[in-house]
């Protein structure tokens, strides 16, 4: 389940996934994850366990879409629609994924969460990145999932490294760097007709 996908279900099944979110955000202000149980969850959102279960397999799931959500969400209020052929769209994905990451950052961070963490912001990128290259005409040198896979990972990875780096620079410097080593995957991935891309009305897109 894509929480990027939320606004396309029916909003009884909405309603109540969020209220599980929203649950689980609660008690994470309280508890460590580890001490979190599906009991827990389902009572802070004032549901029953079967109603949970029928929306997700266990509270790791449910993690990976809140997250998923949240950073999925901030995209969206950015207006960011990804364009493989546009240099701005691909930093400003990067931007975004270093402003959601450095506020997860700290001590109070709960180590447990991290790989899921990691998973759902991937497959936000993924699927952001995805969308924008089947839009695409053209038949594609390489798979779009395949170019999308290799820079949602080769995004995070970068930005990761940046925030354990000590004395960092800017985020703005940052992103223009994960753009630069990024941008050749797309350029590898570019319709076999070649030329450069333009938008619908002609104009070359940059």
């Amino acid at each position: 389940m894509t929480e990027g996908t939320l606004e396309t279900l029916d909003p009884r099944i909405r309603r109540t996934r969020q209220l599980m979110q929203q649950a689980l955000a609660k008690l994470l202000e309280k508890k460590g994850f580890d001490e979190i149980s599906v009991q827990d969850i389902a009572e802070e959102a004032t549901i029953n366990r079967a109603t949970f279960y029928d929306h997700y397999t266990d509270k790791y799931s449910l993690l990976e879409c809140m997250v998923g959500s949240r950073f999925h969400d901030l995209l969206a209020d950015r207006g960011l629609q990804f364009d493989a052929t546009c240099k701005s769209a691909l930093t400003a994905i990067v931007m975004a994924l270093c402003d959601y990451l450095n506020k997860m950052q700290g001590p109070a961070c709960d180590r447990q969460l991290e790989p899921h963490m990691e998973t759902a912001i991937i497959a936000v990128v993924r699927h952001t990145i995805l969308d924008g290259l089947q839009r695409r005409s053209g038949e594609n040198a390489i798979a779009p999932e395949m170019v999308a896979a290799t820079a949602s990972w080769a995004i995070y990875g970068a930005v990761k490294e940046w925030l354990r780096t000590p004395d960092r620079c800017p985020s703005e410097e940052i992103a223009e760097t994960v753009r630069s080593l990024v941008s050749p995957i797309f350029q590898q991935g570019q319709p076999e007709s070649g030329g450069e891309a333009t938008t619908s009305s002609g104009a070359t897109k940059g």
